[in-house]
């Protein structure tokens, strides 16, 4: 195994984002976090991001302007914090089915799916009420719809990670993959 000090070398050199993408609950801020911590590159939430950018929560975003106008938001978004360089970047969980933002990642980053099973997802989402997309009256057949839907998106990302395990063994896995991609041998 590399250490963290060569794969951050090698992500620098690149000039490459990390993009994790999947599923709302699928870890991809909390391990984005530790994942850039260790690898010492900044930590960006598009979400996060998008909501200083508007002063309102996404859920308020989606409630007054509707969907459209949030993706909208959330391509230029993702398009500018990618312009900046080597980070490691979260973006929502819809974010790579929007073909242009996609299109985007795949060019300029490298992507990385996290990937867990529906009870997992449910299980960490039904702690948080601000999930516009879950405000229906079965909100885990919603996931599971999203889930089955967004499946072949998430697919095309250059690397794919299981999240339904302890959070270190995650990063691990990522930092195990990165080295494969990175051809760090």
């Amino acid at each position: 195994m590399f250490s963290s000090d060569k794969i951050a070398q090698a992500i620098n050199k690149q000039e490459k984002p990390i993009v994790l993408v999947g599923m709302m609950g699928c870890g991809k801020t909390h391990i984005g976090r530790m994942l850039a911590h260790d690898l010492d590159l900044p930590f960006i939430d598009s979400d996060k991001e998008i909501e200083k950018d508007q002063g309102k929560p996404i859920v308020d975003i989606f409630d007054l302007d509707g969907e459209e106008s949030f993706r909208k938001l959330e391509r230029q978004k993702i398009k500018d914090i990618m312009g900046q360089g080597p980070c490691v970047l979260s973006v929502g969980g819809g974010a790579f089915v929007n073909e242009h933002s996609r299109k985007t990642i795949l060019e300029v980053s490298i992507s990385i799916w996290l990937d867990s099973d529906i009870e997992t997802l449910f299980e960490r989402v039904s702690r948080n009420d601000k999930r516009p997309l879950l405000k229906t009256e079965n909100p885990k057949q919603m996931l599971a719809e999203l889930l089955e839907a967004r499946k072949p998106f998430y697919e095309q990302a250059y690397i794919h990670v299981r999240s339904d395990q302890k959070d270190t063994e995650i990063v691990e896995n990522i930092k195990n993959s990165l080295c494969a991609y990175l051809n760090l041998d």
